[in-house]
């Protein structure tokens, strides 16, 4: 899914990243350095590269949080893996912060401060090696899409309660173009095939990754993450690993505008 925090479809969250991290573990580093080398003058410097590091975690976060919330596809494996990354950044910044409300200029740091600032390299670690998986195996923030995908397309809607929604105009969707709809609290993808314009779930029903951001094609469409494909007509499952079928919906198309009416969930 591409970001919705980006500058001219480029991330805004992983060119900020590096900042915090050169900051912080260079905090670290040179904390142990001073103590090694008898450079209290170091510490001064630690302390400096520390108060950096807290505030571009901060300003870095702010990014990772909008596509937290609006990019990465809920009840998915992605999402819990995001919520891990958030979750070990938020601890590292917080024992950082900790340290540097106790220490002070030109002295060692205490057992429990080095302590504490190890344990922040650590979790920054895993944290980095959680959005790196985000993005090179769920691809979050990257748009991938095939080249008659067309312009992403995405709409809000209020709750369907058992009727008919208005799921915007027909004439936006060539053939094997996707539209993402947020329906309430339900993602459905309407989409034009060979043979017409047809609605299904957007979620994979493998690892819940999201379809409208994978391929269309002779009425299958296949899941960006893993390559499970379904029959978007039937919903079964055409190829694997996914084994239980996607949920499709009824979707007519007249006046040039479509109308949705979604199945029982």
């Amino acid at each position: 899914m591409r970001s919705r925090a980006h500058v001219n479809g480029h991330p805004i969250h992983p060119m900020l990243i590096p900042f915090p991290f050169a900051y912080l573990f260079g905090a670290v580093c040179l904390d142990a350095a001073a103590t090694l080398a008898n450079r209290p003058r170091w510490y001064s410097t630690a302390r400096h590269m520390r108060a950096l590091g807290i505030g571009s975690a901060l300003v870095a976060a702010v990014p990772g949080i909008i596509d937290y919330f609006l990019a990465v596809p809920p009840n998915s494996s992605a999402s819990s893996r995001a919520t891990w990354h958030g979750a070990a950044n938020l601890s590292a910044v917080t024992l950082m912060s900790a340290v540097a409300a106790s220490r002070r200029d030109d002295t060692p740091p205490r057992s429990w401060e080095m302590a504490a600032q190890v344990a922040a390299a650590g979790l920054m670690s895993m944290a980095g090696y959680l959005g790196g998986t985000l993005v090179y195996r769920n691809q979050i923030g990257v748009d991938h899409r095939h080249a008659d995908a067309g312009q992403w397309q995405e709409q809000y809607l209020p709750p369907a309660n058992d009727e008919e929604v208005d799921a915007g105009t027909s004439a936006d969707l060539a053939v094997n173009q996707m539209r993402l709809l947020h329906v309430g609290d339900r993602r459905v993808v309407v989409a034009r095939t060979e043979d017409g314009v047809v609605a299904f779930d957007d979620r994979c029903t493998h690892r819940g990754g999201p379809l409208s951001d994978g391929t269309l094609a002779c009425g299958v469409v296949q899941c960006p993450w893993h390559g499970s494909q379904f029959d978007v007509r039937s919903g079964r499952v055409a190829s694997g690993p996914a084994e239980q079928p996607i949920g499709v919906h009824h979707v007519r198309e007249e006046h040039g505008r479509l109308y949705l009416r979604l199945a029982s969930s």
